[in-house]
């Protein structure tokens, strides 16, 4: 019987795709490992009108829907002036104008992924999203991760917080580093192979 070449989702598998990830692997880590909770209502609001920009959009378009959204804000108009998509301007808009009430809410809270779950515009994946930018060492489920997991026989969190104790990170940054693996092509999450930058599959013995 033929060798799997699928490789197994473990500690191994993700140094060969730190390594081969380079400086934005390297970039990754570094800033999952210092994610910090929101230390006031700004910063709380900002992360979660990010995430909601970033819900369903492409990264760089999302960016450039945030900076209109900033920038109606600080002038004092409303989000909707920047961005036509009702309901995420709403959204957007009563986190922004809540702020406060929704941070004190939130830092009292004792469950804070299911506070995260009530906010507006916050879905059953984005909330994983929106918890690892408050610091919580949570993997999000997004379709890479998910195919990857199911293929292991694991959910995501369970996937992640296994190769997490095998390399001594966090479980945000495996979930990182195996997205951005995906995302870039590296790692192929429907076929569960690697590839090479050529496109051509590999194990992850070769030329490791």
């Amino acid at each position: 019987m033929a060798e799997d070449p699928r490789p197994r989702i473990d500690g191994k598998l993700y140094a060969l795709l730190l390594s081969r990830l380079g400086e934005v692997g390297r970039k990754d880590v570094e800033w999952s490992e210092g994610v910090l909770p929101p230390v006031d209502a700004e910063s709380f609001a900002w992360e979660a009108i990010w995430i909601i920009c970033n819900s369903g959009m492409k990264h760089d378009v999302a960016r450039v829907i945030e900076r209109r959204v900033a920038d109606a804000i600080r002038e004092g108009r409303p989000v909707s002036t920047a961005f036509g998509h009702p309901g995420k301007a709403a959204a957007m808009q009563a986190i922004w104008d809540r702020r406060e009430e929704m941070f004190r809410d939130y830092v009292a809270s004792e469950d804070k992924m299911a506070y995260i779950a009530s906010m507006p515009w916050i879905g059953q994946v984005t909330k994983f999203h929106l918890a690892k930018n408050f610091g919580l060492d949570v993997a999000k489920p997004d379709v890479h991760l998910a195919r990857l997991a199911q293929r292991e026989g694991e959910d995501v969190q369970a996937m992640c917080a296994r190769v997490a104790a095998e390399v001594g990170v966090r479980v945000a940054t495996v979930d990182l580093v195996l997205w951005r693996a995906c995302a870039t092509g590296l790692l192929d999450s429907r076929s569960g192979r690697l590839r090479d930058w050529g496109g051509a599959c590999m194990t992850p013995d070769d030329g490791a």
